[in-house]
């Protein structure tokens, strides 16, 4: 199936299409220094020239930089960091001393363990002689020792480097000692809270090599990052060099915007609801599947993934009993074993269509894909570039699709694709010096070595500050040789790299004992609370029993009709304003924030019907979470003059999640990494206020972006909700699935005029 056949099938629900047309390679040769094996190596898979680019960033390397390459998917850019260091390992084989006495190693560090086992299976075929291995939560205790004794190309995590490799760093001397090259691949995937923790744990880890007598050149890579050299310098507290100009080949890709037909036997006036983007999904990847088109979808969550899979199978059986059988989903919580046997499933091509959660968003390296599917904008331009990149990587035409979900962001961008197709890249954001982050870190440095002085330069400027407070509460003490850790327990251990708010939650099937999945901490109250339907690979499970204290819960197999909706409550206090700007009789802030919250019951929601079948109160623990916001209040005269008190509760709430929902277009979030609360008065500003702050403990650098914008975003809010072909307020505009109130109230005509009245005399804040 061609893309042009797919539009013209489907033309009512594609808002646009766009053409990227093809590109002709720019070549060079091998430089003189790549060893011979390693060029006969890539000569043997295809590659006996360099694309430009790739060139380039070989001859910084040579230079002894540190480089970031920043060119599209599939243009090549693993082979920057092999070629090096395949030459490096080939080196020591024969003998060469290039790191003192010890043999000289690689340490390559992905986001997610399916890119690392992908490029383990890529060394392994490049070079067998080499001894890799891959070393993360998957490994038996005999795999990791003999990765410690043996292997000299080690691919793991940061999760990995954090809690095993540099608290037992003398254990991997061997490793560490001889590092040439250290890869941080997929970079851009290192934002906020996690970015921050990731560019300590990198400080760290250049700690411990200089230590040991090593000083290896660091190799990112990234098709989606802006300012790369700026960003990969911030995360690695080094001065890298970026290498942008891709001269790799590329076929033409179609990219279309498609928005789902509104349902039959509604008044449009009122409430115009839309065909849920998952179904219009799954209908899609059926139509691509029966084409013969090998087609990878992205879904947001869990359920969704398992929703369009469902879908698409049901439809293709109608057509070839053998079709379902080739379709399949995709997605965190699975087992190892599950994992492996789908990437080898689809990188065989024995799977035409997979629908996968952001697990595989950047995963392994798959060829022959024809098509990505894109179930509603996934938080950044940047994102949506990555997954529709994993479609073309052998250089042949590929499509992209976005179908936009009802939310306020979606339906903006598929209507105003230069939002979207022709605005930059966001920059990447995250803030090493948060406290919250820092402070863990430097008591993790602490016990792998003693701190100096020398050392809190590598930490950043608030790392005197942070020593001093960890001192002042007695886990470090000072003495001649620095400060030590006083404590008995792991430090490392403070620091929750993926501020998931601890463990994963263990869903154990109740009847057999078998570990089902996983779940993560921060949303385990919402997730698998006792009563709530949980969907694991096409079989439902109704939760029996949830422990928060054991992070653990017991399932059983169940088919309802019905699903489940957590509800929540939420109170919020100002602890400090940092900064703060006046637009007439309207003021927009920014600063610290505690955040109380409260999974409180659920709703069952019918399948069949539209019914809620009732609510059913729970007795979860009240979350206590310190964090950043940006917030604006309005003068109570004005107030009232545009709206009647008893409007402004739901006009506030409106306001609240329009602009939720609105954010991730000026920065690198999207709305689940951020929250809100509004209200007709609030204690701590005696006005009306709205909120958005960060969902993580410290802030993750969101809530200083809208502060900074704040004008620009509350009109392309203010614009969004009052373009909305509803009357009053539906998912494309005001209401957000993530509201723990159930969308009540909401007042969409009053959130629009009280947006008017905010920007009334708005201008950009100044800092």
């Amino acid at each position: 199936m061609r893309p042009a056949d797919l539009v013209a099938r489907h033309g009512d629900r594609v808002t646009h299409v766009e053409v990227v047309p093809a590109r002709d390679a720019v070549v060079e040769p091998w430089p003189e220094w790549i060893a011979p094996a390693a060029r006969a190596a890539f000569a043997a898979h295809g590659i006996d020239r360099l694309w430009g680019h790739q060139a380039e960033a070989l001859a910084h390397l040579r230079a002894g930089r540190h480089v970031a390459v920043a060119t599209g998917t599939s243009s090549g850019k693993s082979l920057v960091f092999q070629a090096p260091a395949l030459t490096a390992l080939d080196a020591g084989r024969g003998g060469e001393a290039l790191q003192g006495h010890r043999r000289p190693s690689v340490l390559y560090l992905a986001p997610t363990k399916a890119l690392a086992a992908d490029q383990w299976r890529r060394v392994r075929e490049l070079d067998p002689a080499v001894r890799v291995a891959t070393v993360d939560g998957d490994n038996t205790r005999e795999e990791r020792a003999w990765a410690r004794d043996h292997a000299a190309w080690v691919l793991t995590n940061p999760d990995t480097l954090h809690h095993s490799v540099l608290p037992g760093h003398a254990r991997w001397t061997r490793l560490l000692g001889g590092l040439r090259y250290v890869v941080v691949d997929e970079c851009h995937h290192y934002r906020g809270v996690f970015g921050a923790h990731v560019a300590q744990v990198l400080r760290r880890l250049q700690r411990i090599c200089h230590h040991y007598g090593a000083d290896p050149r660091f190799v990112l890579s990234s098709a989606t990052v802006a300012d790369p050299a700026e960003f990969a310098g911030r995360l690695t507290g080094l001065e890298v060099t970026a290498v942008t100009d891709d001269a790799s080949p590329r076929g033409v890709r179609t990219i279309a915007l498609w928005e789902p037909p509104l349902l039959p036997g509604r008044d449009e006036a009122v409430e115009p609801v839309r065909r849920p983007a998952a179904t219009e999904a799954g209908h899609l990847l059926a139509d691509l599947v029966a084409g013969g088109v090998r087609t990878l979808v992205f879904v947001r969550s869990r359920r969704g993934a398992e929703g369009v899979a469902g879908t698409a199978q049901r439809l293709v059986g109608e057509i070839d009993p053998d079709l379902p059988g080739r379709i399949a989903t995709y997605r965190g919580g699975y087992l190892p074993e599950e994992r492996r046997a789908l990437e080898q499933r689809l990188r065989t091509a024995d799977l035409l269509g997979l629908a996968s959660t952001n697990a595989l968003e950047l995963g392994i390296d798959v060829s022959g894909l024809d098509a990505v599917v894109s179930v509603g904008f996934p938080g950044t331009r940047a994102a949506l570039q990555q997954q529709f990149g994993r479609a073309g990587r052998d250089g042949q035409d590929s499509l992209g699709v976005l179908v936009a979900r009802a939310d306020p962001l979606d339906t903006y961008l598929v209507h105003h694709p230069e939002a979207l197709l022709g605005a930059p890249l966001e920059a990447t954001v995250f803030d090493p010096d948060n406290p919250y982050v820092l402070g863990p870190h430097l008591a993790a440095a602490a016990q792998e070595l003693p701190l100096t002085e020398t050392d809190l330069t590598t930490f950043g400027p608030r790392a005197r500050e942070g020593v001093d407070a960890l001192a002042a509460a007695g886990w470090l003490r000072q003495r001649p040789a620095g400060w030590f850790w006083t404590r008995r327990d792991r430090a490392a251990d403070l620091a929750d790299l993926r501020s998931s708010g601890g463990a994963p939650v263990q869903i154990v099937d109740d009847g057999t004992g078998r570990l089902v999945g996983t779940v993560d901490a921060g949303s385990a109250d919402a997730a698998v609370h006792e009563g709530a339907v949980y969907v694991h690979q096409g079989e439902t499970y109704l939760v029996e029993r949830y422990d928060p204290d054991t992070a653990a819960a017991l399932v059983r197999r169940a088919d309802p009709d019905w699903t489940t909706q957590a509800r929540s409550a939420t109170e919020i206090t100002v602890t400090g304003t940092d900064h703060h700007t006046d637009w007439g009789r309207a003021t927009v802030s920014l600063g610290t924030v505690d955040v109380m919250t409260q999974v409180t019951s659920y709703l069952r929601l019918s399948t069949v019907g539209r019914g809620t079948l009732g609510e059913v109160s729970l007795e979860l623990p009240v979350r206590s979470l310190r964090t950043r916001a940006v917030w604006w209040t309005l003068d109570p005269d004005v107030v009232g003059s545009v709206l009647d008190e008893v409007d402004v509760p739901g006009a506030a709430h409106a306001a609240e999640h329009a602009s939720i929902g609105l954010l991730p277009l000026l920065a690198t979030c999207d709305r689940w990494d951020i929250g809100g609360v509004s209200t007709a008065l609030h204690a701590d500003t005696g006005r009306m206020t709205v909120f958005v702050h960060d969902g993580h403990p410290g802030g993750a650098g969101f809530a200083e972006r809208g502060y900074d914008v704040a004008a620009t975003w509350l009109r392309v809010t203010r614009d969004a909700i009052a373009a909305c072909a509803c009357a009053r307020g539906c998912p494309s505009c005001v209401q957000s699935p993530k509201c723990g109130n159930g969308n009540e109230p909401l007042d969409k005509a009053g959130a629009v005029r009280l947006l008017d009245a905010v920007l009334e005399a708005a201008h950009d804040p100044e800092r």
